[in-house]
């Protein structure tokens, strides 16, 4: 039997090549880790490049796409370009399915002559409904054209599933399989934690609740003046206030004193996170708009308490009381008392952190997810 050969049509990829990644891209290097471990063959076909290059690395085959540039027909030319490479890799037996992201309906003009699958990472019209702002009408419909015309359609939550799905009155259904991560990366092979120590780490971004976060950290400080609190992840502007940082807005909601507590260490790369999170007493994601975060799930793996927000996809990853505290945003007080408890009782804090890690291994560990999506793909494309 001949290897299953997937093929990810991403905007983003972490690597150093490429360029910048956020969480999709996280997700497919890891579910690419996963398959590979598996005995399948993976391509990276990254669309956004500067230039159109081919290298293969750490068994996996990259090419970087260069968009054509022309007035009103740039994406409409980027695609053909992109549907005759993925059909000329498909020719060559190269490729047998190939999986795209939700985010801007980017596959919708694409036609593969393999089965094509739509992944639901959170589109932009997932995002702006749970923001309560108005979307795109143009990518609204490029997004549900993009859905209905894929072979198969997964999702990383079935929260993400059931709200898409009602948001783009789409009849077809969704098969629900988790994001993955690394454990054996995210080891433990030294504890470095240090005390009153609070992690934040991800975009500052208004849908990621970083403007609760000071309101929260102000409540913490008053009854932990040893409690610190540290930012990681690149600034973004405020889509709603046309602020071009969130940083600078969240500095004004600091109590005087409580901000000299604050450090912002901007965006780091990834290789380094794992050394932040260990540091880390407690990490916290107050965050209002997600599909399935994967910073979630590493914290966790690293056996570290969380507190979090309780919305919709929340449940799916952390068990309340049990693996972590769930307490929704906008309730400062509650959120900064689960967090000074953890920063305090040092039992419950250890507690919620060993039983992270045990579902961190049991559900989003890298073999268990692959497998969940090689017999996905493999329903897709009738292998045998």
């Amino acid at each position: 039997m001949s290897k299953l050969k997937i093929a990810f049509l991403t905007p983003e990829f972490p690597h150093a090549n490429i360029g910048s990644s956020g969480g999709i891209g996280t997700s497919i290097m890891n579910l690419s880790k996963g398959l590979l471990l598996n005995n399948c063959e993976v391509s990276i076909l990254v669309y956004g490049q500067k230039k159109d290059n081919y290298f293969f690395e750490d068994g996996i085959h990259f090419y970087q796409i260069k968009n054509i540039k022309v007035k009103g027909l740039s994406r409409w030319l980027t695609q053909k370009k992109i549907q005759k490479l993925i059909n000329k890799l498909f020719k060559e037996k190269k490729v047998d399915v190939v999986e795209a992201p939700d985010w801007t309906g980017f596959s919708s003009g694409i036609k593969t002559k393999c089965p094509l699958i739509v992944k639901l990472h959170g589109s932009d019209t997932y995002f702006c409904h749970l923001d309560n702002r108005p979307v795109k009408p143009k990518n609204k419909a490029l997004e549900k054209l993009a859905l209905q015309n894929a072979k198969g359609l997964l999702s990383v939550s079935r929260y993400t599933a059931d709200v898409t799905k009602k948001i783009f009155q789409l009849k077809r259904n969704f098969t629900v399989i988790p994001n993955s991560i690394d454990i054996d990366y995210f080891s433990l092979e030294n504890n470095n934690t240090r005390e009153n120590t609070i992690l934040y780490f991800g975009t500052l971004i208004r849908k990621k609740g970083l403007l609760e976060l000071p309101h929260i950290f102000n409540e913490v400080y008053k009854k932990n003046k040893n409690a610190k609190l540290v930012l990681i992840g690149r600034d973004a502007a405020d889509v709603i206030s046309g602020n071009s940082s969130t940083w600078s807005m969240m500095q004004q909601l600091f109590d005087k004193d409580a901000l000299k507590n604050v450090e912002y260490k901007g965006g780091i790369p990834y290789q380094e996170m794992k050394a932040q999170i260990m540091n880390a007493t407690v990490s916290v994601f107050p965050t209002f708009a997600e599909a399935l975060p994967v910073s979630w799930i590493e914290a966790m793996a690293m056996q570290k308490a969380i507190v979090a927000s309780n919305i919709g996809w929340a449940t799916e990853i952390i068990d309340d009381n049990i693996n972590g505290y769930l307490v929704h945003p906008k309730n400062h007080l509650e959120f900064a008392s689960k967090i000074v408890n953890l920063l305090e009782d040092n039992e419950k804090n250890k507690q919620f952190g060993q039983e992270a890690r045990k579902k961190a291994i049991s559900k989003f560990s890298l073999d268990i997810v692959a497998k969940q999506n090689i017999e996905f793909y493999k329903a897709q494309i009738n292998y045998d």
